[in-house]
């Protein structure tokens, strides 16, 4: 249950939820898949390198024990000597060494990936809290770790004494091997015993691994208040949306408004609708709409025609055709190019003979308007 809101976590975590907890370095980890990868690479590595790290240990013993007597009375020479041995051990284990350090680099990643969080370094005083130590000692998750380790120590156990039961005769008739012979025995002995050893781990870790990831996922779970609330967040109050849709409306009327003025002809329906038309024959392949609207719009439309005297045709066929088929700065569609083609001839007309009369309206009521672009 949320502590905060009392609801139930019935949500799966976010994106915002998810990458959050990865800054914070919490990610899906498997203790037992590390442990595991780790063991089997290095039984694999004994495998594989066998017989070259047993000569090359044997070599560092042999040389190691192989002292001159002028070295055993020269504490230096004894010092030069066992930085030249640890140099020797050091590069004989180096390719198994190196193997293990890049699995135990790659293996954590296998699950949550690559997560590098200074967050999850920062010193936080409430981990030092022995009551929430012990809380979590004794919760569900510390009870599913004594689990594993109680299969572990079973699993390992039944497989020693198995192990030592199969082999048993082997091991008896080491006492009566020459001493180069009983070191082979004794070391594919340990070495098949480390390998089965690792791969019982594998069971565990088959349940680990899903499990870490039920419950890393159960962890991030929301409640739909918490969803709700980073929606919010994340694209704003509705409030405030709805206000900024209105600031950008207000704006985009202001610049529409400005370009009025340019306009050659005002069409109306006549008081509901009314569309600015432009048309320029060096620059436009067809007259344009470079304002329009409805109601208190097309009443301003109309006003600030009247000031700049531009000329306002009633035409409410052609003029609910155009609101509806073409958007400001579109070129009107091509069955209106006659209709508006008619209007700007009467308009330029007449302001050529100087017979239009500035702020009346000119009635043109029959245009051809194809019937796909009527509007009621």
């Amino acid at each position: 249950m949320s502590q905060d809101s009392g609801q139930e976590k019935t949500e799966q975590p976010t994106a915002k939820r998810l990458n959050e907890a990865r800054e914070k370095g919490q990610i899906a980890r498997s203790k037992e898949l590390n442990s595991t990868a780790i063991l089997l690479t290095g039984a694999g590595g004994m495998l594989v390198l066998g017989d070259q790290l047993i000569s090359g240990l044997n070599n560092i013993l042999i040389n190691g024990l192989t002292l001159e007597r002028k070295d055993m009375y020269d504490p230096s020479s004894i010092m030069r000597l066992l930085q030249l041995r640890g140099e020797d051990a050091l590069f004989t284990l180096a390719p198994l060494l190196m193997a293990l350090v890049l699995i135990a680099f790659l293996a954590p990643m296998a699950l949550g990936g690559f997560a590098l969080s200074t967050k999850a370094l920062a010193f936080k005083w409430e981990k030092l809290d022995p009551i929430k130590g012990l809380g979590k000692l004794f919760a569900w998750r510390g009870l599913v770790e004594l689990l594993k380790a109680l299969a572990k120590f079973s699993m390992v156990t039944a497989v020693i004494v198995l192990y030592l039961n199969l082999n048993s005769e082997k091991i008896i008739s080491l006492g009566m091997m020459d001493i180069d012979d009983a070191l082979v025995v004794v070391g594919g002995l340990l070495f098949w015993a480390f390998l089965f050893l690792s791969s019982t781990l594998i069971l565990v870790t088959l349940v680990d691994v899903p499990f870490q990831l039920w419950d890393h996922n159960k962890q991030l779970m929301m409640t739909r208040q918490e969803v709700k609330d980073e929606y919010k967040e994340t694209d704003g109050h509705p409030e405030v949306k709805q206000h900024i849709r209105n600031l950008q409306h207000q704006m985009a009327e202001r610049r529409m408004m400005q370009d009025v003025p340019k306009a050659d002809v005002i069409v109306t329906n006549p008081t509901h609708y009314a569309v600015a038309l432009r048309y320029d024959q060096e620059s436009m392949g067809a007259p344009r709409v470079v304002a329009k609207g409805a109601d208190l719009i097309s009443f301003e439309i109309r006003k600030v025609a009247r000031e700049c005297n531009i000329p306002i045709a009633e035409a409410p066929a052609l003029t609910r055709a155009i609101f509806y088929s073409t958007e400001i700065s579109d070129e009107i569609p091509a069955g209106l190019y006659l209709a508006v083609a008619q209007v700007l001839a009467y308009v330029f007309q007449l302001r050529t003979g100087h017979r239009y009369d500035d702020g009346e309206a000119i009635n043109m009521p029959d245009l051809p308007i194809p019937d796909d672009l009527l509007h009621d």
